[in-house]
């Protein structure tokens, strides 16, 4: 139940960064409580995973996902643009995360 409470916490991650980029610098309420309310989520299932996972194998899946999850989104959803060289670092990243957790 850990690594779920883990990916829970990295998914939500994703959806306060989303809302915080809806929010328009906070300037929509509904985006901006979106927003606090994924961090509260976020943070507190990233509790629940440190009560049986070391923070040195958690905090970086968790930040990970956290950053997969919104290099996807900004491309899926606002049409971001990323240099071809870009996409070395992220394999690199995506890399490392399953390394992490294959290895802990």
């Amino acid at each position: 139940m850990t690594w779920i409470y883990l990916i829970i916490a990295g998914l939500f991650e994703v959806v306060w960064a989303t809302m915080m980029k809806l929010s328009n610098g906070f300037s929509h309420f509904g985006y901006a409580a979106a927003t606090v309310v994924g961090m509260v989520l976020s943070f507190g299932f990233l509790a629940l995973a440190t009560k049986h996972l070391p923070l040195s194998i958690a905090y970086p899946i968790w930040t990970g996902i956290g950053a997969v999850g919104a290099i996807i989104v900004g491309l899926v959803f606002f049409k971001d643009t990323i240099a071809p060289i870009t996409w070395i670092f992220i394999a690199m990243l995506v890399i490392g995360i399953v390394g992490i957790k294959v290895t802990s």
